[in-house]
């Protein structure tokens, strides 16, 4: 069973990306925040649309949309805020990520 907790956040500026994204893609607008091995710093953010939770996942809800994270990768970003960045340098979702020892240029990959 999927848990509903304040472990993760999405900001509205997020949630309307995903929204707008999911729209246009025909899904629902549930966002999949995964951690994999690698990067230039040892772990790797990974986004994409899902179609529905998994049991263990761990979902925020901001706006009618849903920021989910698996239960491996809660560990490792508990207590981080998802946002959606559009500026001169580009548009992308950054992870605001309180357990990131560093990070690097690129804001896609971290080490704890």
């Amino acid at each position: 069973m999927a848990t509903i907790a304040a472990d993760i956040t999405l900001t509205p500026a997020a949630a309307k990306r995903v929204a707008w994204i999911a729209e246009r893609q025909h899904k629902p607008a549930m966002l999949r925040l995964s951690v994999e091995g690698g990067g230039c710093s040892g772990f790797q953010y990974k986004f994409g649309l899902a179609e529905a939770s998994e049991p263990g996942d761990t979902i925020a809800e901001t706006d009618g949309v849903r920021l989910v994270v698996d239960d491996m990768s809660l560990d490792l970003v508990r207590g981080c805020a998802v946002d959606f960045v559009d500026n001169l340098g580009g548009a992308h979702f950054t992870v605001d990520n309180p357990n990131a020892a560093s990070g690097c240029g690129c804001g896609t990959s971290f080490s704890v």
